[in-house]
């Protein structure tokens, strides 16, 4: 399924219902009184997280929402029935605004979460209502009241435990490929991965997190260039950075390498400062392509010296130090759940 993360949509609760103006009529009753039913009340639009969608796609093609009119009052004091709510499932990580408002009316994080974005309008009260000692048949009967009409900007911000961050074609995708069940795009050239992955990768102590591939960062990403602010906005939701440095050829230089992690570290904390401060672990992959490893403790070290992050390497290709990298992300992500709670 393709993934989506921004899309506009029109909602539009419903009217109330009027009230109704009536009075009684019987056989024997002369003095039957006024019995008009009040308006049922507009059905609400609603945004609610459901844990079965992970995407903004279904809405891309079905931007119109309306939710249904309270119906009007009846005779014999009868209430009409209220307007059919509509309900519009959302992913967990959703947030909402006024089209073109930077202010957020709602951040939607958790399974079940519901945030009514347009209420229906309250139903008009019948002439019973307006009965009184000294108005003994009233005239008067109240028009149900407009639903809210608004536009809105929706925008999908990844939940994910780990967040894979590197330049384009650092090996992102071929590590989730092999450490979870899920399939993003694999291919030798850069930028094949055009929209955000997640995958649950299993961990040795019957445990599991959730790691998010993520488009590849290009210098100026901060400012917009690339994909830009599309992929650092789903930065902002991840718990552990997991920064990726290719060992591209056996003649990479450590310098090089060094060059290329400061650069993805650079546009992240060029974007927004804090993020850097939230846990991480630094994965230099491609360890097959690399024949002569004299210097790559002295890589590990610079790197862990500049940032405090420890380092990895490891091989999606042939596997080598896989193992122990799950291991180093699980403990991260188990040290920032706890902190949480």
């Amino acid at each position: 399924m393709k993934f989506l993360d921004e899309v506009i949509i029109d909602v539009r609760s419903g009217k109330g219902g009027d009230g109704m103006m009536h009075f009684h009529r019987e056989r024997f009753v002369p003095r039957g009184g006024p019995d008009g039913g009040d308006g049922g009340r507009g059905g609400d639009v609603v945004l609610s997280v459901d844990p079965g969608c992970n995407t903004l796609l279904h809405l891309r093609f079905n931007p119109h929402h309306r939710a249904g009119n309270g119906q009007p009052g009846g005779t014999n004091n009868r209430n009409g029935r209220g307007g059919d709510d509509v309900v519009i499932r959302v992913p967990a990580g959703t947030t909402v605004r006024e089209e073109g408002s930077d202010g957020v009316l709602a951040d939607l994080t958790e399974t079940g979460q519901r945030f009514v974005v347009a209420a229906g309008g309250k139903g008009g009260r019948g002439n019973a209502a307006f009965k009184s000692p000294t108005n003994r048949t009233p005239t008067q009967a109240e028009y149900g009241e407009p639903g809210e009409q608004r536009r809105l900007a929706l925008e999908l911000r990844l939940l994910a435990d780990v967040g894979l961050v590197g330049l384009p074609n650092a090996g992102k995708s071929t590590l989730l490929s092999r450490v979870s069940a899920a399939r993003p795009r694999v291919a030798d050239y850069p930028f094949t991965t055009l929209e955000p992955s997640l995958g649950v990768v299993r961990t040795d102590d019957h445990g599991s997190f959730v790691m998010a591939d993520l488009p590849g960062l290009v210098e100026g990403a901060h400012e917009g260039r690339g994909l830009g602010h599309r992929f650092l906005r789903h930065v902002e939701r991840t718990a552990v950075f997991l920064y990726l440095v290719s060992l591209e050829t056996a003649a990479d230089e450590g310098d090089d390498a060094v060059a290329r992690f400061r650069s993805v570290y650079d546009e992240v904390r060029a974007y927004e400062p804090s993020l850097v401060e939230r846990p991480g672990l630094v994965g230099l992959s491609k360890l097959d392509t690399l024949f002569d490893r004299s210097a790559l403790a002295e890589l590990a070290a610079r790197i862990e010296a500049e940032t405090g992050l420890p380092t990895v390497a490891f091989s999606s290709v042939s596997g080598e130090g896989l193992d122990e990298l799950v291991r180093a992300l699980s403990s991260a992500v188990s040290r920032e759940r706890e902190n949480r709670t």
